[in-house]
């Protein structure tokens, strides 16, 4: 399967946007690590239309014009992780949980590392919202965009960092 991506400026720096036929598959940072995200072959589709509707509705968060994103998700990794990912679509907007949280509400309350983990291989960052995962003692913690990037993404959504 070859993904269709198109990137876009934010105040966080070029994204790149991947699709694959069933939705979007990941949100790549500009200085991401190469081997945090791995899909495959991609060609570039500026008019595939998940991308444009993901780069629009991500457009209006940077805006403050949006709190939630409806766009199809296509997740791609273990259960375990999937679990993770899941857990995270379900922080509401400008709230923030801990690794240990996010551990008991996959029904694993002593897997906060191997959640952290999975947090941190999150392909589709921003949408299913990895930057409000925050350390037990409220400090901002890992973050494939970096601390400053994770530290705008709460700012935008009212949480001080």
């Amino acid at each position: 399967m070859t993904y269709a991506y198109k990137t876009m400026n934010s105040p966080v720096g070029e994204l790149k946007l991947v699709a694959s036929d069933k939705g979007l598959a990941a949100i790549i940072w500009e200085k991401d690590s190469p081997d945090r995200v791995k899909l495959g072959a991609m060609a570039e589709d500026d008019d595939h239309p998940v991308l444009a509707e993901a780069a629009r509705q991500i457009g209006e968060y940077f805006d403050g014009k949006r709190t939630a994103f409806d766009v199809p998700l296509d997740f791609r990794g273990t259960e375990f992780q999937k679990s993770v990912w899941e857990a995270l679509l379900r922080i509401p907007f400008g709230e923030t949980r801990s690794y240990a949280e996010i551990a008991r509400a996959v029904g694993r309350p002593t897997a906060f590392r191997a959640v952290g983990a999975a947090n941190g291989r999150n392909p589709i960052s921003i949408i299913a919202p990895c930057h409000r995962v925050i350390g037990t003692n409220g400090a901002l913690t890992g973050f494939a965009g970096g601390l400053e990037a994770k530290a705008l993404l709460l700012g935008i959504e009212g949480r001080p960092a």
